[in-house]
């Protein structure tokens, strides 16, 4: 029996942030399997009269196998992640169990984009991911720690704007302060740098400050940390200071209404 598995990426958390293609993915459902904490940013309305399968935080290939026995079995099942499925999340480890399983004649595997965090925390932050980026997760869970720092090392030299993911948790509270510091190593103490906690989700917190100023402490697994590069600055805002890393128009073109470029 032929069966579809579809893995979709619920956004932030906010239920006016999901993706229509996601919640009609949703509605059309039987079977909706997750993470526990994913689970409860989907509305109650949308889970009622489904089979819902969730585990906890380490039960990632336990429940893409059963979302895979349930899809075999003709049920349509939707797997669900935060932010996009497809960064940091459920989409690739659902296409090598298929893979792995041989399941690919078998089962039709469809992915639905959502809103990742990265782009959540650049919008509260205001413009930081204007132009080149790289997007680094601290967690040595499946990477080994040397090659995060080679990766950091890296971004860092190039001069690209940095996002971090998966910052710090209860058992690795020494990694952030490490990353930091190789950061340091090519950028002055004043780099601007943007925390966002808990985006568009109860507790947000917005908080704009600098490579020195960052408090570790105020860092936890639902945070991202956008570090600036050598262009990044703050800029006024009603709300507050914002970041913004230009893309070079006022390098190319006047900004101020004028038809010859900046500096000319």
């Amino acid at each position: 029996m032929s069966g579809r598995i579809t893995v979709v990426g619920l956004g932030p958390g906010d239920a006016a942030l999901l993706p229509p293609l996601a919640r009609a993915a949703l509605l059309r459902a039987r079977a909706i399997v997750g993470y526990k904490g994913y689970i409860e940013l989907v509305e109650p309305s949308v889970l009622a009269g489904r089979q819902v399968l969730s585990t906890g935080m380490t039960g990632e290939v336990e429940r893409c196998n059963a979302a895979l026995d349930l899809a075999r079995s003709g049920v349509e099942t939707v797997v669900v992640s935060s932010g996009d499925a497809g960064v940091y999340a459920m989409a690739g480890l659902v296409l090598e169990l298929v893979e792995a399983r041989g399941l690919a004649l078998e089962l039709d595997v469809e992915v639905v984009p959502g809103i990742p965090a990265l782009c959540a925390a650049a919008a509260l932050l205001g413009a930081p991911l204007m132009h080149d980026f790289a997007v680094i997760s601290l967690s040595d869970l499946l990477t080994p720690w040397e090659v995060i720092m080679r990766r950091l090392a890296a971004a860092a030299g190039a001069d690209f704007v940095i996002v971090l993911y998966n910052p710090r948790s209860g058992r690795r509270r020494d990694q952030l302060p490490l990353a930091l510091a190789a950061i340091a190593a090519h950028r002055p103490g004043t780099t601007p740098v943007g925390l966002v906690k808990r985006a568009y989700r109860p507790g947000q917190e917005v908080i704009v400050t600098s490579l020195d100023g960052l408090d570790v402490e105020a860092v936890d697994m639902q945070s991202i940390v956008v570090v600036g590069n050598s262009a990044t600055r703050l800029v006024a805002a009603k709300a507050g200071p914002r970041m913004l890393t230009p893309r070079g128009y006022a390098g190319k073109y006047g900004l101020t209404g004028e038809d010859v470029p900046a500096g000319l």
